[in-house]
């Protein structure tokens, strides 16, 4: 099961429906972890040292950091970018097949748009 870290400004609706419909789901926010008001890159590196991937609805600067990092061979488990916009039962749906059907292996150093 995937291993997640919420960003900051994600839409806690999803985060609450998908740790309800995914028992166990190991989620964090990073008003959780201490990370509140946390640049982009530091996320990211945080995330690669706790081997976790970020939701997000950045697609501006998260997604630039995340592509940096793999240009420049740190690590980076994934970025999966939620489209908020989206009908929400449509990204949970997504979001609970790819944290239950796939590995963490599967999504490093990748920037996944989701719903797919």
């Amino acid at each position: 099961m995937l291993r997640f870290l919420t960003d900051e400004d994600f839409d806690g609706r999803v985060t609450s429906a998908l740790l309800a419909r995914v028992p166990g789901l190991d989620l964090v926010r990073v008003q959780d972890v201490g990370l509140m008001q946390t640049p982009d890159p530091d996320i990211l590196a945080w995330a690669a040292a706790e081997n976790r991937i970020v939701l997000t609805r950045d697609r501006n600067t998260m997604t630039g950091c995340a592509s940096a990092r793999v240009k420049a061979g740190e690590p980076m488990p994934g970025l999966f970018v939620v489209d908020q916009q989206a009908p929400l039962g449509r990204i949970l749906n997504h979001l609970e097949v790819l944290a239950v059907v796939s590995e963490m292996d599967e999504w490093r150093e990748q920037v996944i748009f989701v719903p797919l």
